[in-house]
């Protein structure tokens, strides 16, 4: 088998496991619904964090609107009371005044955000230096996890304009949103390897070679936004070592270029013929010009 690191815009995102004759058109396709679907987990529990904390959505002619607007325009939310949380609720106002302010109590509450916490742990980065592989069935199992608490705290379900909702029922809106830039087409994604597009009429064979028991680097990315920048030649890691390999030995340089010091021969106590001068009165002897010899 093949494990492929996949990576976009050089940020690892998860490992996957293929074939040497996986034809490329599928592989893009496999890889690509993970990926777009560790994007919907992550939307979902970045809305479920604010459930837990305020409560529903406001229905599309609240929304935006200040409670002295709702009251001059004779508005009311239809589900306010049909979406009560299991247990009851507690008001805490959402300041951006998105949602309806009423939060679960603590025990629903609690609930909620440990399953936010289960799933991004399901389909974390982490999971790549441990080594682990990411499928489909995986972010699906992250996605039951989110919907069971949902369901358990909110069992007469959420309103269908609640973009939890819309993201369970895959009719999700992110047009004009940031998350829209991030989501790939499966017809259109490209993938490299090496820094070559990988075509979708070849097979995967054609670009990593005839070993089976591989492990490679492969990016993806939108159409149109060119080849990937290349893979440093090494990582963080091993540049930080390599650096401190030649600090030590810069200074193992500058301990032997002190020791091979030869100074020292001019030295008084270094001069072969010193016991000689000294029986000779030729000792501590100074010339001036012309003056007389000092002793």
């Amino acid at each position: 088998m093949v494990i492929i690191h996949v990576k976009n815009k050089d940020e690892s995102q998860f490992l996957y496991e293929t074939t040497l004759q996986t034809p490329v058109e599928e592989l893009i396709k496999n890889v690509v619904a993970i990926y777009n679907g560790r994007l919907k987990i992550q939307r979902v529990c970045s809305e479920i964090q604010e459930l837990s904390e305020h409560g529903i959505l406001y229905p599309p002619e609240i929304l935006g609107l200040t409670p002295e607007q709702v009251e001059e325009m004779n508005l009311k939310d239809p589900y306010e009371e049909k979406c009560i949380p299991s247990g009851g609720y507690i008001y805490n106002k959402d300041p951006i005044g998105r949602r309806n302010g009423r939060q679960p109590k603590n025990e629903m509450k609690q609930l909620l955000q440990k399953a936010v916490e289960d799933a991004k742990e399901q389909i974390s980065k982490n999971l790549v230096p441990m080594g682990k592989l990411m499928t489909m069935k995986i972010v699906q199992e992250a996605l039951n996890i989110l919907k069971g608490a949902v369901t358990i705290v909110y069992p007469m379900k959420l309103p269908p304009h609640d973009v939890i909702s819309m993201e369970f029922e895959n009719i999700e809106d992110l047009s004009g949103t940031q998350a829209s830039l991030d989501v790939l087409d499966p017809t259109t994604a490209q993938m490299w390897f090496c820094g070559k597009e990988m075509f979708r009429d070849k097979v995967v064979e054609d670009y990593v070679g005839k070993i089976e028991n591989c492990k490679v680097i492969m990016k993806l990315s939108k159409k149109g936004s060119g080849p990937p920048a290349r893979e440093p030649i090494m990582n963080e890691q091993d540049r930080k070592e390599m650096m401190m390999h030649a600090y030590r030995k810069q200074e193992e340089m500058k301990k032997l270029h002190a020791d091979d010091d030869d100074s020292y021969l001019n030295s008084q106590w270094a001069d072969g013929s010193n016991m000689k001068k000294s029986f000779h009165g030729l000792s501590n002897i100074t010339w001036r010009p012309g003056g007389r010899r000092t002793t």
